[in-house]
């Protein structure tokens, strides 16, 4: 029996740990940035895994948003109402610009009515960033990833539920570059995105989440009015710093008790 309550007592304790169920939620007046990557199932072996979100589990979760009564915002609509936003908003983001975004996730998108923007990747055919930030990550497989072709992003703009935003002309590694090479990868990047698919590009990622005060400059001097970061987080959109919005990370690898505590609290546990 004292081996059995012990047992128990370690399970509770790395339960509460890991999906920290007893914080509480994030005003609800704050608007819920969700970042994605790829829809897709996993590909065994591989790295990245936590990239590929399955339809089946992004559906569930569109679902669920839209049942629980939640107003969806592109991510320049949400920061150009961000003194009047409704309770409940919420933002689906998706970075580097993959092919199933509009396969797989663009149905589902618009079975639920719900928008989103994309991060778009310039430069991203056989292109791999996999090590750009890590040397150890090359060859990692997003080089073999399907992504958008020009005509692809034109049909995801004529849907209507879709934004541009803008991710780097080759998903750089910004704060490793000069002083001149950063600026063009953020300036050039929202000027060839606005002249290829005629649309206003207002909203910016920082690829890889990495960025110094130097790129906020850039991002503002560039035009953009916000940016958005890898942070693990929730934020007033009307009191933030609008080149350091935080978002909550959505992984293939969150069940849906992770993706629920996470609208709550921007997190699955004490840490992640």
């Amino acid at each position: 029996m004292l081996y059995s309550s012990v047992a128990l007592g370690l399970l509770a304790a790395y339960f509460s740990y890991r999906y920290a169920w007893w914080k509480r939620a994030v005003n609800y007046d704050y608007p819920r940035i969700l970042m994605y990557h790829m829809i897709r199932e996993a590909i065994p072996g591989k790295k990245f895994n936590s990239l590929r979100v399955s339809p089946k589990a992004f559906e569930a979760q569109i679902a669920y948003l839209a049942q629980k009564g939640w107003h969806s915002f592109t991510m320049s609509e949400a920061f150009e109402k961000r003194h009047a936003l409704p309770k409940k908003s919420v933002v689906i983001t998706f970075d580097d610009g993959y092919r199933d975004n509009l396969t797989h996730a663009l149905p589902i998108l618009e079975k639920y009515g719900f928008k989103a923007t994309i991060y778009l990747v310039n430069d991203r055919h056989e292109r791999d960033w996999s090590g750009y930030r890590k040397a150890k990550n090359s060859g990692a497989g997003l080089k073999e990833e399907p992504k958008l072709s020009d005509d692809e992003v034109r049909k995801l703009l004529a849907s209507g539920y879709i934004e541009i935003g803008a991710h780097t002309l080759t998903h750089a590694n910004l704060p490793a570059l000069d002083d001149a090479t950063s600026s063009e990868e953020i300036c050039r990047s929202k000027r060839e995105i606005e002249e290829t698919f005629s649309t206003a590009c207002k909203s910016f990622a920082y690829p890889f989440g990495l960025y110094g005060e130097r790129e906020k400059g850039y991002a503002k001097a560039c035009g953009y009015t916000h940016a958005v970061t890898t942070h693990t987080g929730i934020a007033d959109l009307a009191v933030c710093d609008p080149y350091e919005i935080p978002r909550v990370t959505i992984s293939g690898k969150d069940n849906f008790l992770a993706f629920w505590l996470k609208l709550r609290t921007g997190r699955r546990g004490v840490k992640k």
